[in-house]
């Protein structure tokens, strides 16, 4: 038993180290420019040209660095998406804080921030809810766009081809209560979509309601969802009714944040249209 475990813990230390090989050869990309040699990354992290040259084929491969002349090596168009997306999640985080704390004090329910990720969603912040019985999200953890207020929010507001992906892919049951009928989501989404916020009770999880509108970026694209959340009991239909603007106008405020450093305008671009029945 003891030969196992030390045999699991060398695998894993030498796991870890090629980890940090890969990603200390990848920084050493980043801190020359226009472009690194093998031979000067050997030299500088102690690692054989060999070990330095099949590293930078793998990222090579997965575009995350491309070769440039003289027999260097410089970073790929992968790291600029990487960028794109790191630079995003921060913006979208700093400029909704404000306003999930704001909306969680004024609701008396947790206030949570979702972000769209391909097809799906991952919570990315949350304000938790000061009372006794209250909601708390998994943050990053990744759920489906068809199931729950948040996803439903995002997908009304998503590109068609995205949206007829989702459709197209086979609607899971997470619920009993769970849409998994395309034609009846449609009808939803188009819903969601003139009224400009969803809502749901035990659609993603049992006995949780929430409701939700989604974020649009600087140039007008969806990004993710604002939502308030709780038990279903406290989410009937006249609650809905009542945080629905709370929500809309909490999610307009989040776009304007987004927006400012643009100079867009987003809010005027996807106007938000509210149910008031």
């Amino acid at each position: 038993m003891s030969g196992t475990t030390h045999l699991h813990d060398v695998q894993a230390d030498g796991g870890t180290q090629s980890a940090e090989r890969v990603a200390d050869v990848l920084l050493a990309v980043a801190d020359d420019h226009p472009g690194a040699r093998v031979s000067d990354i050997s030299r500088r992290l102690g690692l054989s040209k060999a070990v330095v040259h099949r590293i930078l084929r793998s990222l090579a491969r997965r575009g995350l660095v491309v070769a440039v002349p003289a027999g260097a090596y410089s970073l790929g168009p992968a790291v600029a998406g990487l960028a794109v997306a790191a630079v995003r999640d921060l913006d979208l985080r700093s400029a909704a804080m404000p306003t999930l704390r704001s909306l969680a004090a004024r609701t008396g329910e947790t206030a949570t921030l979702s972000l769209l990720t391909g097809d799906a969603r991952v919570y990315l912040e949350q304000v938790v809810s000061g009372q006794q019985i209250r909601m708390q999200v998994e943050l990053g953890r990744r759920f489906p766009l068809h199931a729950g207020a948040s996803g439903k929010a995002i997908l009304a507001a998503a590109p068609d081809d995205v949206r007829q992906r989702v459709l197209a892919a086979g609607l899971t049951a997470l619920t009993p209560r769970t849409i998994v009928d395309p034609r009846r989501l449609e009808r939803e989404l188009g819903r969601i979509m003139r009224r400009g916020v969803a809502s749901s009770r035990g659609e993603r999880q049992h006995d949780a309601g929430s409701v939700a509108a989604p974020v649009f970026g600087r140039g007008g694209e969806v990004v993710g969802a604002v939502s308030v959340c709780g038990p279903a009991l406290r989410f009937d239909d006249a609650t809905c009714r009542r945080l629905a603007p709370i929500v809309s106008a909490a999610a307009a405020e989040i776009d304007a944040a987004l927006s400012s450093g643009a100079g867009a305008h987003v809010a005027a671009a996807r106007p938000r249209r509210v149910a008031r029945a």
